[in-house]
């Protein structure tokens, strides 16, 4: 076999509330496989964007749902919202919704980006200005005086003024990286952040916070027939229309069971299945990490539990093996990969490779296939990732 790993877009119908997605799912891999004389193996990879499972299944929420919640959750006239990131998609409509669900709201944000990168003001820009991003503290008004009124690099956009226009009249933005800073106004917080909310919550509770809450903890059951996510509440969440938006899918686990066992049925071949969101990687240039979601993959199925256990060949080429060539070098090599332990763990031949998750690694391969534009094709089709070069 010449071919190592391909991952394939599938395109698909457009994808809405109500469809049977499991059907589509497998009925597409099938005629695109056939289609392109392509052969499906054992351990084959499914990967469905977490988009249209939410979608599939209705899981939506509107603003005044999500401010009901709020309302009944809070129970404070002001809240403190603390380091949500810079995203129309992701976070503008959550901050509409909640700051509907107070008397007022005071926001914080970290500088000089949010915890995925994205730049409230240029890091060059920031630290050239010799400023403290540790110990000092300013208004959004001081905040914009001092930079200039800085825009977002990709999107033009000045995210203390966008806030404070969908907050509301009652919003007041603050910039510190210290989370201890808003509870000079509130002591009822929401950490709006996304992959170091527990260590945030923690640091309030431990300051002497009377309430603290996640993005968690809001829409995490439903609220007058809403969709809802019990795991992740409103994390992993983006914009569908002007007054609702999309859930993080709830019930994945039950759907990838279900892909594997109508495949298996359909084709004799037990393929894994995965819901994949965000994918966890770096933009080079925008210094913006991908991962907006609170996980790569929120279900899959049991065959993707782990992660490699390989060899660097580079390292056996030029090392053990650096006195062969030709046939005696591919044949030693692969002798070596058939008999490599189990655990490579702390092994010198295998430093380079990379000791992630599967549904990590899967995941970013997905998404980066997927794309997040109109390539239509939600669901990602995986071949050979688990064979190697003795195979």
């Amino acid at each position: 076999m010449k071919l190592g790993t391909m991952s394939i877009g599938i395109r698909t119908p457009i994808i809405k509330d109500g469809d049977n997605l499991e059907e589509i799912v497998c009925e597409s891999v099938i005629s695109s496989v056939k289609e392109n004389n392509l052969q499906l193996h054992d351990r084959d990879v499914i990967a469905v964007t977490e988009a249209v499972v939410g979608i599939s299944q209705g899981n939506y929420a509107t603003l005044e749902q999500i401010a009901k919640d709020v309302k009944r959750k809070v129970k404070s006239k002001t809240l403190g919202l603390v380091f949500p990131i810079l995203s129309r998609n992701r976070f503008s409509l959550l901050l509409k919704a909640i700051s509907q669900g107070v008397e007022k709201l005071v926001i914080q944000l970290s500088c000089p980006t949010d915890e995925v990168g994205n730049e409230l003001v240029s890091r060059n820009q920031f630290f050239t200005s010799k400023l403290n991003p540790y110990s000092e503290v300013w208004t959004g008004e001081e905040f914009n005086k001092i930079f200039s009124h800085p825009v977002h690099p990709f999107t033009g956009i000045n995210y203390i003024d966008l806030y404070k226009e969908y907050g509301g009249k009652n919003t007041e933005v603050i910039v510190s990286n210290n989370p201890e800073e808003i509870l000079k106004y509130t002591d009822t917080v929401i950490c709006a952040d996304i992959h170091t909310r527990e260590q945030t919550k923690q640091r309030l509770l431990d300051a002497g916070a009377k309430k603290v809450l996640t993005l968690c903890d809001i829409m995490n059951e439903s609220v007058d027939g809403s969709g809802y996510n019990s795991k992740y509440g409103l994390l992993g969440s983006n914009k569908s229309t002007e007054d609702r938006v999309k859930l993080f899918p709830e019930h994945g686990q039950e759907f990838v069971e279900k892909v594997q066992k109508m495949m298996f049925e359909q084709t004799g071949k037990r393929l894994e299945v995965m819901v994949y969101g965000d994918g966890a990687f770096k933009d080079p240039v925008g210094g913006i990490w991908e991962l907006a979601d609170p996980l790569v993959s929120p279900a899959y199925t049991d065959g993707l539990i782990g992660t490699p256990n390989e060899l660097k060949l580079k390292f056996l080429s030029d090392n053990k093996f650096k006195n062969l060539r030709g046939s005696e070098l591919q044949k030693a090599i692969r002798e070596e990969i058939r008999n490599k332990n189990s655990n490579l763990k702390g092994n010198m031949a295998s430093q380079g490779t990379t000791p992630r998750r599967y549904v990590d690694l899967l995941g970013s391969l997905a998404d980066l296939t997927s794309g997040s534009g109109d390539k239509g094709t939600p669901v990602i089709l995986i071949q050979n990732y688990f064979s190697n070069y003795a195979d």
